[in-house]
């Protein structure tokens, strides 16, 4: 993998990112490495004008990798944009505050992580990334990519929902809930953890199923298999004036009752480069506060 473009992306205003974007543009300079600012990240560098930026929806058609300066958030976001362009780029997080679930590489390890992907002896690991589609009247109607969830879930006035579950052609439940979370392995340890649901290691091949706050305690829930096709149907004789199905948290659209959510594995993971001192589980204990008594 040769790295000779670097995009830059920092949270939106942490003015703290600022002297770090500097520092890591002459770093990358010193080692025939273009940075390649986003538009928004140059302005909160203080970039003279003139310089070449590139927009954030562009940004990973135009680099090798990109570097987030943020929160998970600030990375599932790009992490959304790799996808859609439908390039390899790897991505590094780094974390501005406490240590994320993916945004766990510290300032301090900035440097010898890029290093070690410059040099080619980096950890990167393939996340499984979503795909969803939204049929109406049997055409696509929306089409997504998320890293962490699919939510399906009521409105603020709505009561129970009930909705159709299958994996492909197969009745599975129908679920009467707040909603329902499809998640990704990624994903299991965001809305996913908070409604109930298990923690899947990075590794697993597997999707998540998991009904929020749902009516019958009979409806638990379930590991299925990577390869399947989750088909989603708000019930005709259902409360469904208020539906809505959201993306990573970060997008979505109304469901009507005969719309159809199909969530399924993306065609191409995501690349994220780890921090090669710290496992999967140092970033568990820490998060979630395993080794406290």
């Amino acid at each position: 993998m040769s790295i000779t473009r670097v995009g830059l992306v920092a949270k939106t205003g942490v003015d703290a990112a600022a002297s770090v974007l500097a520092d890591l543009a002459g770093w990358l300079e010193a080692r025939d490495v273009r940075p390649i600012f986003e538009t928004e990240t140059a302005a909160l560098a203080g970039l003279p004008p003139g310089r070449s930026t590139v927009a954030r929806d562009d940004l990973p058609r135009e680099c090798d990798l990109i570097v987030v300066l943020g929160g998970d958030g600030s990375l599932i976001g790009m992490a959304g944009r790799i996808a859609e362009a439908g390039v390899d780029v790897p991505i590094v997080g780094v974390n501005f505050g406490n240590l994320g679930f993916l945004t766990e590489i510290t300032l301090e390890e900035l440097y010898q992580s890029l290093e070690s992907v410059i040099d080619g002896t980096a950890h990167v690991e393939e996340r499984m990334m979503l795909r969803a589609r939204t049929l109406r009247d049997g055409v696509v109607f929306a089409e997504r990519l998320a890293l962490n969830d699919v939510v399906i879930t009521k409105g603020a006035l709505s009561r129970i929902i009930d909705l159709a579950v299958a994996i492909g052609e197969r009745p599975v439940m129908h679920v009467r809930a707040d909603g329902l979370i499809i998640a990704s392995p990624t994903g299991s340890t965001a809305y996913n953890l908070a409604a109930g649901g298990p923690i899947l290691h990075p590794e697993v091949d597997a999707l998540l199923l998991t009904p929020i706050a749902p009516h019958m305690l009979t409806n638990r829930p379930i590991v299925l298999p990577g390869w399947s096709e989750v088909r989603v149907q708000p019930a005709v004789n259902g409360s469904n004036e208020e539906v809505f199905v959201t993306f990573d948290g970060q997008s979505g659209h109304a469901v009507q009752s005969e719309d159809i959510i199909c969530v399924s594995r993306a065609p191409r993971p995501l690349r994220l480069i780890r921090a090669s001192s710290r496992t999967y589980f140092d970033v568990l204990r820490q998060k979630l506060k395993w080794s406290e008594r």
